[in-house]
C-alpha cells in the first residue's frame, strides 16, 4: 500500500464506524493487522466477530480483504505477523508462496468487475518499507494502467528470463523487467528470485518493489514479466503506481480480448 493510496478506504473497513473522522488513524501502521488478527481469522474460526474479509484461507496462511479504493482492488495479506518485503521469514525454504495465492485471488478482481479480464490486464503489487504506510505485509491485486499494458506488450516480445531495463520509464521511475515462464507460480516465488540479486548488488530487500504483471507469449503461452525498482532519491519505490485503481482498462475496447464474457452468478 504507498503512502498516498488506499490505507484511508482499508481503515474504513476496519472501523466503518469511524470513518466520519478518518484522520485519527490515517497512519496507522497496525491497520491491516488489526484488521487481519482481530476480526479476520477469529471470524474464520468461528467466533462472534464481524468478517470483515472476503477470504481466509487458514491452512495457507493468508486472507483477502477488499480495499475500498476501486472498485476491483484487493489485498492478499498474511495471517501471520510479516512486516513486509525486507521480512526474512519469506525467503525461507518453506515460506508460502503469497504470490500464487494472490495470484489466484484475482478471481475476486475479475468477479467485481463481472468479467473474465485478459491475463496481461492484471496485476500484484507490493510497495518497498520506504514506500508504504503499513506494516504488515499486504500484495495488492488490481488492473495494471492501460498505458502499462500498452508498453508491456510492446516491449514483452524482447524481454527475457533475465533483467533487462525496460527501454521507456514508468511514472518517470527506471523500471527493469525479466520474464517468468511459470503460467500458475507453481514452482517460482517472485521474492526468492528478486533476493539474490538483491544481494548481489550490495542492496538491501527493504528498498525493493515489485510487480508482477500476466502476460501471453506470441505463441499464446501464459507467463508473467516481473518489474523491479529501488529507493533511490525522488523514488519511494512503489510499483503500485503502475495499478489503476478504477480499472480503466476494462472499460477500453483494445483491453479486452474478443472471446471476453460475463462472469455467471455460480463463479462470483
Amino acid at each position: 500500500m504507498k503512502k498516498t493510496s488506499t490505507l484511508l478506504a482499508t481503515l474504513c473497513v476496519a472501523i466503518a464506524s469511524a470513518c466520519g473522522a478518518p484522520q485519527a488513524r490515517a497512519y496507522d501502521p497496525n491497520a491491516l493487522w488489526e484488521i487481519v488478527h482481530d476480526s479476520c481469522v477469529p471470524a474464520a474460526q468461528g467466533e462472534k466477530v464481524a468478517q470483515k474479509c472476503i477470504d481466509v484461507n487458514l491452512a495457507g496462511g493468508y486472507a483477502v480483504l477488499k480495499d475500498l479504493v476501486g472498485i476491483a482492488q484487493y489485498l492478499l495479506i498474511p495471517t501471520a505477523r510479516i512486516g513486509g518485503i525486507e521480512s526474512p521469514e519469506l525467503l525461507m525454504p518453506d515460506a508460502p508462496n503469497y504470490w500464487r495465492a494472490a495470484w489466484e485471488a484475482r478471481r475476486y478482481t475479475e468477479q467485481a468487475l463481472h468479467r473474465e479480464m485478459p491475463r496481461d490486464t492484471l496485476s500484484l503489487a507490493i510497495n518497498s518499507a520506504h514506500g508504504r504506510t503499513q506494516n504488515q505485509l499486504h500484495i495488492h491485486i488490481d488492473c495494471l494502467a492501460p498505458d502499462v499494458v500498452k508498453t508491456l506488450r510492446e516491449a514483452g516480445p524482447r524481454v527475457g528470463t533475465e533483467w533487462t531495463m525496460l527501454p521507456v520509464l514508468l511514472r518517470g521511475h527506471a523500471y527493469r523487467i525479466r520474464r517468468i515462464d511459470d503460467a500458475d507460480l507453481r514452482h517460482t516465488d517472485p521474492f526468492k528470485v528478486l533476493a539474490p540479486d538483491v544481494a548481489r548488488e550490495g542492496q538491501v530487500m527493504g528498498e525493493q518493489t515489485l510487480l508482477l504483471a500476466g502476460a501471453v507469449l506470441r505463441d499464446g503461452t501464459p507467463a508473467f514479466y516481473l518489474l523491479n525498482d529501488h529507493v533511490q532519491p525522488g523514488d519511494w519505490a512503489s510499483s503500485e503506481e503502475l495499478q489503476d485503481h478504477t480499472c480503466a482498462i476494462a472499460r477500453e475496447p483494445d483491453g479486452i480480448d474478443s472471446n471476453t464474457r460475463t462472469l455467471d452468478d455460480s463463479k462470483r
